[in-house]
């Protein structure tokens, strides 16, 4: 579904991603863990052409989609429910949904949006709410919410459970898995690596801009290296 050759990154002089190479096959939950300011939601924003890669390209289901527009990406089946949420605080949870729809069928809203609601029980009890006046966990499944409403081939995670409670960390997580059993093809950037090398099929591990490890997400949990670094001393 997704692949990544060689990848480079630069914010100005800096060099964020340096020859980053990753795949995930369709129908897979691959994780990317690493420390803060390993580049992890740089290489979300890199795949979504913003900041776009200096170096390298990018394929999805085939097509080659280096520097392509960010709009174009959606409608092309990529979309990215962000770091830090960044719903549009003064819209209705509702006008956010619609807002996620732009680029798809008019045809299939309603049933898109009904699938949202089905996903999240809460959005429809507050479709008529503002999302600035949501909780954190309700701000995030709006957020992953409003991606679905493109259809998208594929769906890019940054950190669904930042600043959660452990009780909405869970729920999050089971409804990542759940619309992956669906079908949906999920590359997951996430801290909580515990959560997220359990739940993915694969992952890797991004330090200073450079994948250094790769595996399976039982491999990746009981590697000892990772388990020190990652986990608390093996969560």
């Amino acid at each position: 579904m997704l692949k990544v050759s060689g990848l480079h990154t630069y914010y100005g002089a800096v060099h964020a991603l340096k020859g980053v190479d990753i795949e995930v096959g369709k129908g897979e939950i691959v994780a990317l863990i690493g420390a803060n300011g390993a580049g992890k939601s740089t290489l979300l924003m890199s795949l979504c052409g913003n900041p776009r890669p200096r170096h390298g390209s990018v394929h999805l289901a085939g097509d080659d989609i280096t520097g392509i527009a960010t709009h174009t990406l959606v409608r092309r089946g990529l979309a990215h429910a962000p770091e830090g949420r960044r719903i549009f605080a003064r819209m209705t949870v509702l006008e956010n949904l619609r807002m996620g729809a732009i680029a798809g069928d008019p045809a299939h809203f309603d049933s898109d949006l009904e699938r949202v609601f089905t996903l999240f029980p809460r959005l429809k009890e507050r479709r008529d709410q503002r999302g600035g006046t949501l909780s954190g966990g309700e701000q995030q499944m709006l957020a992953i919410g409003r991606a679905l409403m493109s259809r998208p081939q594929m769906l890019l995670l940054d950190e669904p459970s930042l600043g959660l409670a452990p009780l909405v960390v869970k729920q999050i997580f089971s409804i990542i898995e759940e619309v992956n059993r669906e079908g949906m093809t999920v590359l997951l950037v996430e801290q909580n690596a515990y959560h997220a090398l359990k739940l993915a099929h694969r992952g890797y591990v991004l330090v200073n801009g450079r994948i250094t490890i790769s595996g399976s997400g039982a491999e990746l949990l009981a590697n000892e290296q990772i388990r020190a670094a990652y986990l608390e001393g093996g969560h």
